[in-house]
């Protein structure tokens, strides 16, 4: 979906934007609906009639029994079936629309800059596509037949009264504007206690949170009584907001819902229909029909009030999921347009970039990586390492300067294409669940077995995948557990089934062990030859053999060279190594 497809018209709330493309069908639904309750509620009306057939001794009025009897069978029928109908219709525009919409967001989410996940924790979207998308499931399959369901009844009924007498039609509704009147009294008294609540709710959670995370803590100090009793404090003070909160809430209710309660409301038709007959108004049997329909209007009556809270649910849901649907994306070029890199050699060109557009965190980077090369970026923690690898791998695209692959802009190249001329193995491992030679041919689905295990081989994780009870078709996280340094070494072997000619590492070894970290050493050594390598490092001996080392401070590269170079600077580079305590001697493995 582009951004103008994802776009609604102005002024349209959120729930009609994200169900635009069903309305049709709603609108079908929610009539079949609609019209199938009216005729449910017609044999009503014929037992009335019926009623003034048996009290008519006439030929005509028994002839006429008969035929009642008939039409009010089938309209019975005919309402049930338009209902079945209206359910129908509407299930099925909610499949539709569950399946567009899950559709939209994930071609969007395909589309959008890599970098936008790595801000978001992953509940946000799992939110929006199963959650709010369950949610609006409740609003397309139900609330609107449901909706159209209650007013149908309530339309009918109110009609028919009034076809039969206007003046009893107007007392016997007269309830009803009561419920609401003391309801929103009930909403008022509550509302001032509103505030008191929240707060108590949001104490509670946080007294929560901290109790559990603090347990290991609690114990080794001997402060258990003290934990308990912040915990015990939360409560009842959420308890006593809570009183609070709903003591005038549950007095007024009851009188709202005792008000248009059907005895309620049938004592008041058959109250002011007696004094009617006894005037002489009335007939007696002209009674029966306010006897019979007027309570019936009362549970439709609720049923509305309390939907509303459904559609609130639902709106919330609806602006989540088009917040998700109007997600920028990375621009591409248009198919066919995509440009192919002539050579491997990386390019940076005066580079900047800002997350808010106010603040630099990168300022005119420019650098080149030759084929065959590895450079170094080192710097301090908040200096712009991990977000200069991220440009790199087109996370994101920079607010000023380009960076082009073989003297074309990374903007120009297909995503398909760049990702196979640039791999990257970040500290964050992603590993998604299936299968582990899944998760290793990731990048080539096509990959045969052989090709597989080689790669796997060529980054010390062959041994350990057979080790598994599955083995390469173990799932990951079902069928064994995997280190961190171990899940480091797959994606390792899935950068290396790829063979890209670019390879950025960012911090590759940081969350490993010494043993896995000699490992991954060796791995990247391996596959690192013949490969132009950029290397985020925040330890400085790991990267003392690199051809180039760039020192990067406050997102400005303050100085550039070979390790002896930088040294004999006494520069930047060199109070890090000094603040390192590294040995000047020191020997390490190149990468």
């Amino acid at each position: 979906m582009s951004s103008n497809e994802a776009a609604a018209p102005n002024g349209a709330s959120p729930v009609a934007q994200v169900l635009r493309p069903i309305r049709g069908r709603l609108v079908v639904a929610c009539f079949l609906s609609a019209v199938g309750s009216m005729l449910t509620l017609l044999p009503l009306a014929g037992i009335a009639e019926i009623a003034r057939a048996a009290l008519d001794s006439t030929s005509a009025a028994q002839h006429a029994l008969w035929p009642i009897v008939g039409i009010s069978v089938a309209s019975l029928l005919a309402g049930m079936l338009l209902v079945s109908a209206g359910e129908m219709a509407a299930h099925l525009a909610d499949n539709h629309i569950t399946h567009h919409l899950r559709l939209q967001i994930t071609r969007r989410l395909a589309q959008v800059p890599l970098g936008w996940f790595t801000s978001r924790a992953s509940g946000e979207v799992k939110q929006a596509m199963q959650d709010d998308i369950g949610t609006l499931h409740s609003l397309t399959a139900h609330f609107f037949t449901t909706t159209a369901r209650a007013v149908g009844v309530i339309a009918i009924s109110l009609i028919y009264l009034f076809a039969m007498d206007w003046r009893l039609a107007l007392i016997a509704i007269v309830p009803f504007p009561g419920f609401f009147l003391f309801f929103r009294h009930a909403i008022k008294a509550s509302a001032g206690n509103m505030q008191e609540f929240v707060t108590g709710l949001g104490r509670i959670n946080n007294a929560v949170i901290e109790f559990v995370n603090g347990i290991p803590v609690v114990k080794a100090f001997g402060a258990t009584g003290r934990a308990h009793a912040g915990y015990r404090d939360a409560v009842d003070a959420f308890a006593h907001a809570f009183a609070g909160f709903t003591r005038p809430l549950v007095s007024s209710m009851a009188n709202a819902n005792a008000m248009i309660a059907p005895v309620a409301v049938l004592g008041v038709v058959l109250g002011f229909g007696t004094l009617f007959v006894a005037l002489g108004a009335m007939a007696p049997v002209d009674v029966l029909p306010f006897a019979l329909v007027a309570p019936g209007i009362s549970a439709p009556l609720l049923l509305l009030h309390y939907l509303t809270h459904d559609l609130n649910n639902a709106t919330a849901a609806a602006q989540r999921v088009q917040a998700l649907l109007q997600t920028p994306v990375l621009a591409q070029p248009e198919p066919g347009q995509g440009q192919l890199p002539d050579s491997s050699e990386l390019c940076v060109d005066k580079l900047g970039y800002s997350y808010d557009g106010q603040h630099q965190v990168l300022t005119d980077i420019s650098f080149t990586l030759k084929p065959g090369t590895v450079t170094a970026i080192v710097g301090a923690s908040g200096s712009g390492k991990s977000t200069l690898a991220r440009l790199l791998l087109r996370f994101f695209d920079p607010t000023q300067g380009r960076i082009t692959l073989g003297g074309v802009d990374l903007r120009q190249i297909a995503t398909s294409e760049l990702y196979r001329s640039i791999g990257f193995v970040l500290q964050e491992v992603r590993l998604i669940h299936a299968s582990v030679r899944e998760n290793i041919a990731l990048g080539r689905p096509t990959a045969s077995a052989q090709e597989i295990e080689d790669a796997a081989r060529a980054a010390n994780i062959h041994e350990r995948i057979l080790a598994l009870p599955r083995g390469y078709d173990s799932v990951v996280g079902e069928d064994g557990q995997l280190s961190g340094g171990e899940q480091q070494r797959i994606s390792i072997a899935r950068a290396v089934l790829l063979a890209p000619s670019v390879l950025v590492l960012d911090e590759a070894t940081a969350a490993a062990d010494a043993e896995n970290e000699v490992l991954i050493q060796e791995a990247l050594s391996r596959f690192a030859r013949d490969r132009s390598l950029l290397v985020i490092a925040h330890r400085l001996d790991t990267v003392m053999h690199a051809d180039h080392i760039i020192v990067l401070e406050n997102g400005a590269i303050s100085e550039q060279g070979r390790h002896a170079e930088l040294l004999a600077r006494h520069g930047r580079y060199a109070r890090l190594w000094a603040l390192g305590g590294y040995s000047s001697s020191l020997e390490s493995t190149p990468c």
